[in-house]
């Protein structure tokens, strides 16, 4: 496998040729950061922990080198962060049994640049070799540019391989905004219940983030349970943990939708949901 990356790292936590531990995945992670695929795509992980015929695989497009840090990591340079990102994903990657743990190394600026065709092309080379089932990465609504900057990376790549090689779905999932305002219909429900333990263990060895200054595991933790519990006013939990999620299959099943205006639809059926429950109850 050619990645254009000189930095870039394929790590096979059971020590299977590249080649082969790609082959046999079935779900797929595309994100910007280390410690974004325990965040958003959790329901894969979950799904092919300890099982024979389901693979995991997760794709992490930067580096990470400009995460804040406080702590035993304040005086850390760009550089250190990256090696303690670095090992920190492969940790995770062997914490929930993935098949493969990609890191492409791109900085973030080169992420955000849509002319770096280097990302474009790795990123092809990677699904074409895995071709998983189902694809998560982040939604177009995201607030960090860097998560947005990944998706339209990954749309892109998608859209340029053959129809046969993309995947059944695309997943959009929440990162630096939830997905609690699209309106019911629109929304794919994730349910990510059981395995607390597995879920805050992979949380947890993200220490450099962590105790770094960032207590994303209480945050997705709580917000995954917070999701259960208000999906439904008037019924009774029908699961522990939800994620939300975006559906982009549209997006590379007809090239020819914008991703923007796609985005600005979702928007639009929640302000119209808005307007008609105030203008029904008198408002």
């Amino acid at each position: 496998m050619h990645l254009h990356n000189p930095k870039a790292e394929i790590f096979v936590p059971d020590g299977q040729p590249v080649e082969h531990a790609l082959a046999r995945t079935t779900h797929l992670a595309v994100v910007a950061h280390p410690d974004d695929t325990e965040l958003l795509a959790y329901e894969g992980i979950l799904k092919c922990f300890g099982k024979d015929d389901l693979c995991f695989t997760s794709v992490v497009v930067t580096d990470g080198a400009g995460s804040p840090r406080t702590g035993r990591y304040e005086n850390y340079t760009d550089e250190q962060m990256v090696e303690v990102r670095r090992s920190e994903a492969r940790k995770a990657a062997m914490v929930g049994e993935y098949s493969a743990l990609v890191l492409l190394q791109y900085t973030s600026a080169q992420t955000k640049d849509p002319s770096r065709r280097e990302i474009i092309e790795d990123l092809k080379e990677v699904i074409a070799t895995a071709q998983p089932e189902v694809i998560y990465g982040h939604n177009l609504a995201d607030k960090h540019d860097t998560h947005v900057a990944s998706a339209l990376r990954l749309i892109t790549a998608l859209r340029e391989l053959p129809e046969h090689i993309r995947p059944r779905a695309l997943y959009g999932c929440e990162g630096w905004r939830d997905l609690d305002w699209m309106v019911d219909e629109d929304k794919v429900l994730l349910e990510v219940s059981g395995h607390e333990n597995l879920a805050m263990s992979l949380l947890g060895v993200f220490d450099s983030q962590i105790s770094g200054g960032k207590r994303y595991d209480l945050a997705t933790l709580g917000r995954r349970r917070a999701h259960a519990t208000y999906w439904e006013s008037h019924g009774a939990d029908v699961a522990e943990y939800l994620i939300f999620a975006m559906d982009l299959t549209p997006l590379i099943k007809d090239p020819r939708l914008d991703p923007n205006a796609y985005v600005q639809e979702h928007i639009k059926h929640f302000a119209d949901d808005v307007a008609a429950r105030l203008s029904k109850l008198g408002g």
